[in-house]
């Protein structure tokens, strides 16, 4: 694989005819028709002719163009898939993306998708559609949720407002899987709109951080905004072998989510071999059960294994944090038993935080 190979002109310009203008409260105009792009944490200002760091927006003559009316990925998936484990168990998702990213992850589980335009071998193709397209293809299944994922949502974020804001009015529950680099003008433009939000948190070091393009801070804003606000937040971390599997760094991710609220729930996933990264060995079970232990050793009432056949047991269900009983029983992305009765444990009567209906 060719690490410095670029795109093709012909592939390029077919992204950029799939474009709009950016959604007016996403762009801060300049002088000299220079753009300040506000959907990520970059806010990278940009002259006429200028790509932004994701390569999918770009300043053409002081307008900032972004990408719009077409989708590279639509499946119907499992709510847990995503994951959101206290989100409509047992239900499906219409999910949707587009391709780019803001980031640079060498370990990237998606990267044929978030590195078009960095990426020859990225050269995903695409299928225009229009939002009333997928909001009929969401209500013809009876879906009752609609999740941009696939790439990095933050930098196609004008196109899922246009989703969302149809798909959320016509009771349709919308999300984002999303790094969490973003800033605060994008988030208070997309949270009317939005129910659940899942965060990426990758590492917790600056250095980490910068080995992916990205810094630390605007992640944990993002995380801290969205614990406090209205939008339901899961947190997952990969854990990368001789990247982020430290005991002290899994310690310190799980201490700042308890430290927001203890009914966060925080997913720790094992990792495979992908992209650039080749030649780390895939997370082993006794590093997941090490960090499900730290998990629940700071606080942390649902801590998940997951994205592995190993380590499952009652590490993939959701139990009471009242009275320990188990309230969910999943066999993967799949939910063999729901014992909640109205959000609540049927045997203590603990309220149990999410969105059930």
């Amino acid at each position: 694989m060719g690490q410095s190979s670029q795109p093709s002109a012909d592939y390029q310009a077919l992204l950029d005819a799939y474009t709009a203008p950016a959604d007016r409260l996403l762009v801060e105009k300049l002088p000299d028709k220079a753009v300040r792009c506000l959907a990520c944490a970059h806010r990278c200002t940009l002259s006429p002719g200028q790509r932004g760091i994701c390569r999918l927006r770009f300043n053409q003559d002081g307008e900032l163009r972004v990408p719009y009316g077409y989708l590279a990925g639509l499946a119907v998936d499992p709510v847990e898939k995503k994951p959101f484990f206290h989100v409509l168990p047992g239900r499906s998702s219409l999910s949707f993306g587009m391709l780019g990213c803001n980031f640079r992850c060498d370990f990237c589980q998606n990267w044929q998708s978030s590195q078009a335009l960095r990426d020859h071998d990225a050269c995903t193709g695409l299928t225009p559609n229009t939002p009333e397209q997928v909001l009929a293809l969401a209500q013809k299944n009876g879906l009752p949720a609609l999740i941009s994922t696939y790439n990095e949502p933050l930098i196609t974020s004008d196109w899922a407002l246009a989703l969302f804001e149809e798909a959320h009015a016509a009771g349709i529950k919308c999300g984002f899987v999303s790094n969490g680099f973003a800033t605060p003008e994008l988030l208070s433009r997309l949270l009317p709109f939005m129910d659940m939000f899942k965060v990426d948190l990758k590492c917790f070091t600056a250095e980490g951080y910068r080995k992916l393009g990205g810094r630390l801070a605007p992640v944990l804003d993002t995380i801290t905004r969205l614990a406090a606000s209205d939008v339901w937040l899961e947190v997952v971390t990969l854990i990368v072998p001789g990247f982020n599997d430290d005991e002290k760094e899994l310690s310190a991710i799980a201490a700042f989510l308890a430290s927001l609220s203890p009914d966060i729930p925080w997913h720790i996933t094992g990792f495979r071999p992908q992209y650039r990264y080749q030649d780390a060995d895939a997370t082993s079970a006794d590093v997941l059960t090490r960090a499900w232990n730290i998990g629940r050793d700071e606080g942390l009432h649902f801590v998940y294994t997951g994205n592995t056949g190993l380590c499952r047991q009652a590490r993939e269900h959701t139990l009471c944090p009242g009275c320990g009983i188990l309230l969910i029983e999943r066999q993967g992305f799949f939910v063999v038993r729901n014992r909640l009765h109205q959000g609540r444990c049927p045997d203590c009567s603990t309220s149990i935080p999410g969105l059930w209906h």
